[in-house]
Order: structure tokens, then sequence, then C-alpha cells
């Protein structure tokens, strides 16, 4: 039997379970908001969607003892309206509150006695990712975030575009924060196999500035992102389950900075499988160096108990 969780179910929890009971992924997934009129509502309108589906979920409500034979979960809580896409502080909008909502849910998970692979989308990603391991004191392996797992498929879309080809052609990585300090890698991007130097009529910096940007994009439009972080999110939740040793970039800990931070990673029955350390060029390993930093600051002056 597959099992999963999702916490908070807003505008991309709700796609999360959606995504899941509509591909049939799950036989069991327990569900969880502190709004309980919300969780509610979500439950029925998958309950009503039921009987056209060609599959099965059950789903528990708001029990957190029912994540203790879970295989994946999925931590989506936040408020994206906190988040100010006028301002430098970009995602960090959601700090104040997401940090408060960590030290809330933390304990409740670790009681429990859940025991499978934690996925963060929580922002900031990486801060939070590194605070959700800090606060469960859970294996750092087993918990791991969504990243520049998002970042790299707009890169790719955007290079796509760019060189009259489908995004799915393109190769690479973006790196460091989902947020500001994030870059391409372009040393290690392809398109139809052949490297990016290649290329030479793209705009690099527009193109890396387009993917670090995606999200104000989307949100400029509908106030909110959902589509791509939840799909993002399954499809990682989906590799665990199938010990894909899926390649892929995540926000992994990396000990060589002492912190989460956006990079290729494996991901398997037992979350981060290994990491996958490039031969970057010296200017991206400064700035991943750099991204990081950065990350470990903000988690760092965190309340650690």
């Amino acid at each position: 039997m597959r099992k999963y969780g999702v916490i908070g179910l807003g505008q991309v929890g709700a796609t999360v379970a959606y995504t899941l009971v509509q591909q049939g992924t799950v036989d069991e997934l327990v569900l969880i908001d502190k709004n309980e009129a919300l969780a509610k509502a979500q439950k029925l309108d998958l309950d009503d969607a039921s009987p056209r589906l060609s599959s099965t979920t059950k789903i528990i409500l708001n029990d957190y003892s029912a994540l203790a034979d879970a295989e994946v979960l999925i931590v989506a809580s936040g408020n994206i309206g906190a988040i100010d896409m006028n301002s430098s502080k970009g995602r960090f909008g959601e700090y104040d509150l997401n940090q408060a909502i960590v030290r809330e849910i933390a304990p409740k998970i670790v009681a429990s006695g859940f025991k499978g692979i934690l996925i963060d989308i929580m922002n900031p990603c990486d801060v939070m990712t590194d605070y959700l391991q800090r606060m469960t004191g859970f294996p750092r392996q087993r918990v791991f975030g969504t990243g520049t797992f998002l970042d790299t498929a707009r890169m790719q879309k955007y290079v796509g575009q760019a060189a009259g080809t489908n995004g799915k052609n393109v190769a690479g990585y973006v790196y460091g924060e989902h947020g500001n300090s994030q870059f391409v890698a372009w040393s290690t991007v392809s398109v139809n196999g052949q490297p990016i130097k290649n290329f030479p009529g793209l705009n690099l910096d527009q193109l890396e500035e387009d993917a670090r940007q995606g999200a104000f994009a989307v949100m400029a439009g509908k106030h909110y992102t959902n589509f791509a972080i939840a799909t993002c999110g399954v499809r990682l939740a989906e590799a665990v389950s199938a010990d894909a040793q899926l390649a892929c970039p995540v926000s992994a800990f990396d000990p060589q900075y002492g912190t989460y931070v956006g990079m290729p990673a494996v991901i398997g029955k037992n979350g981060i499988e290994s990491l996958i350390q490039l031969d970057l060029t010296t200017d991206e390993r400064a700035s991943l160096a750099a991204s990081a930093k950065f990350i470990k600051s903000q988690v760092d002056v965190l309340p650690q108990a």
C-alpha cells in the first residue's frame, strides 16, 4: 500500500493532493491543515471526484498519527500572499510566518512516528528545508526540498524557446538558492546534446534572469503559483516510491557548506541517495558558495529549540 501525507492545503498543497488522487498515485492520503474548514472542504471535493476516477484513494483528515506508516510527507504550508513581488525580499516575505509553522509542526511530525521521506516546498525553500531537518532531527538524507528543480525547468523552457526546440531537449542545472542568488551553471547546459557555447546567438544573461523571475511572471497574473511546483513535488515523491535513482536538482544538504542548497542529487527510496558533484567553473563554484553562505546565515539565526 502506498501512503503519502500533505501538510498545508492552500493552492500548492491542494494541487499536490489533487494530482496524487487524479493519477491514482497513492492508496491512502493524509491531509493536514490547521484551517479545519478548508481541510474538510478539500477532502469533500476530492471525494466527490472519486466516482469518476479509475482509482480510489482513502483520504484521512487532520490526523498526525496517521503519518506513522506514510512513505512520503510533503510540506506545503505558508501564505504566498506574504510574498511581495515588488520587494527585494522576494520569497523571504514568508520567512517569519513559515519559521513559526516549522516550530509548530515539527514536534507533531516527530511524535507521529513518521519514518519516511520529508519533501519541503515551503518558502524560502532552502532555509525552511534546513530548519525542518534541524527541528525534526531526522537524518539529512531523509529531508530535502524542491529547491531549484522548478527553476531548472523554467531555464529549460526559456532556453528551448530561444533555441527553437522543446525544453525537454535542454539539459543542465540551476544551482543555489530557490530565490535571488540562484544561478544557471552554464557549463552544465546543453541543447540537443550540444554544449550551450555552440549557440552563440543566445542571450544567456537574459535567459538566466527569465528563469529567476519565472515565479513572479506567473504571480503577476494570478497572484500565486501552483501547477508547476506541485508537479515538481509529486515527481520527487514518486521517485522516492519507485526508487527511481532520479538525477535532478533539489535542495539537499551539502556538508561542504553546512546547509541545504540547490544542486543535482540522486533521489531514491532513501531520499537523497547521493550528491552529484560536477566540475563547475571557478565562477560557478564561487556563486554556489556565496548562495549557500546566504542560506546558512538565514537558518543559523532561527530559534533552535
